[in-house]
């Protein structure tokens, strides 16, 4: 059974058809236009708001099921929620915002430890006022930790920053969720965001479930991307960092430890296991190995699938190694005058600039640490180049 489950129909006073489930540890995101029922349906997991109909499962535990006249109050519902406006009290210290909301008989202590965390000492006797939005951000999340929660729920706790912060705390929460064993809902309208910190997305139109999936098979949904123009297909790719190359100021990535691909630097220690997102229209195919060309990511493949997407293009499905997948969007021309077909050994050749936004992009993958326990907690704080083709 899934360490969090979701079952919720009604018609009025907000419609609302939806179903998913998340893992321990996975960060699921709800993404929709306004209106769509993303924040009414964390009210509900929180017990904020009702539902006509519908089943809620916690770590085995049935927090909402109307029909068997089971309702737990949101006191006794172990949530960490983070509030769009972070929602701290503004009288109150950063240190005794988080203490507030821990259960702990040493709360001072353990937000204390909690502030530690998130790298927040220094401005831990600072109300909310005093702080910049970021670090308003942290403290709120801090809060939500300070629960020991079952469940943390994330409703657009990004919008309020700039975008500069906004990639900051993005690396921060992809770093934090390596310490952190319960299922993530983060609620957001921005594409770039779930794609960059989700495991799997939820898209609502409506109060209902249009699309469901991993990141790579929502986001290569037709009516997926009529709900939301500018949206473009592309390939997320798992890695881990090979090494730098200092003269060249590269880092290498390796995909299944055979294909690398070439990256800007980035200040990431060798070993670390990052994902990338690659646009399909940055990939173009070869039938041969390139040679003199400036081009320095050409990985060897085979192709999976071809699909025609219009009167104009195609998108094909490129298996790298072992079981990576990479999409490339070519003309059906050019799939026509190179005969591309399933089975086909091929080239990819990935343009510069999408390696310029991979790295903008690239988020370290969580699960890297062992997951953060109570008893974890406390001794923390008492302790003070190109391959060959298939053939």
């Amino acid at each position: 059974m899934a360490a969090l489950s979701v079952r919720l129909r009604q018609r009025t006073p907000i419609p609302l058809d939806a179903q998913f489930d998340c893992e321990a540890g996975e960060l699921l995101a709800l993404v929709g236009p306004s209106g769509s029922g993303k924040t009414t349906i964390l009210r509900v997991i929180c017990g904020l708001a009702g539902c006509a109909q519908g089943r809620i499962v916690v770590d085995g535990d049935v927090w909402f099921d109307p029909q068997a006249r089971v309702a737990v109050s949101p006191q006794q519902r172990r949530v960490g929620m983070v509030f769009q406006n972070y929602a701290l009290f503004p009288h109150l210290s950063a240190l005794h915002n988080v203490a507030l909301a821990s259960a702990r008989t040493d709360s001072v202590g353990h937000a204390t430890e909690l502030l530690a965390r998130m790298r927040l000492q220094e401005v831990a006797g600072r109300r909310p006022a005093q702080l910049s939005g970021g670090q308003q951000q942290r403290v709120a999340l801090a809060r939500a930790l300070a629960r020991e929660p079952k469940v943390l729920l994330l409703d657009e706790p990004f919008s309020a920053v700039d975008q500069a912060m906004r990639q900051e705390l993005y690396q921060e929460l992809a770093e934090l969720r390596h310490g952190l064993a319960m299922p993530i809902v983060l609620v957001t309208h921005d594409l770039h965001e779930a794609q960059r910190l989700a495991d799997r997305m939820v898209v609502l139109e409506a109060g209902t479930v249009l699309a469901s999936g991993t990141l790579d098979d929502v986001l290569a949904r037709p009516e997926v991307a009529r709900l939301m123009p500018g949206l473009e297909a592309g390939s997320l790719l798992h890695c881990r960092v090979g090494a730098h190359d200092e003269r060249y100021g590269l880092t290498l990535l390796e995909i299944d430890g055979a294909a690398v691909l070439r990256v800007p630097h980035v200040s990431v220690p060798v070993g670390t296991a990052v994902r990338v997102r690659i646009p399909a229209r940055d990939v173009a195919l070869s039938l041969a190995q390139p040679v003199d060309v400036s081009t320095v990511n050409r990985l060897a493949g085979q192709i999976v699938s071809l699909t025609p997407l219009d009167a104009t293009h195609a998108d094909v499905q490129i298996r790298i190694g072992a079981g990576a997948m990479l999409r490339s969007r070519v003309t059906r021309e050019a799939a026509d005058r190179l005969a591309l077909v399933p089975g086909l050994a091929v080239w990819c050749l990935i343009k510069s600039v999408a390696l310029d936004r991979a790295t903008l992009m690239m988020t370290v993958e969580p699960a890297l640490r062992p997951p953060f326990s109570r008893s974890a907690a406390a001794n923390d704080a008492s302790d003070g180049t190109s391959n060959a083709p298939p053939s």
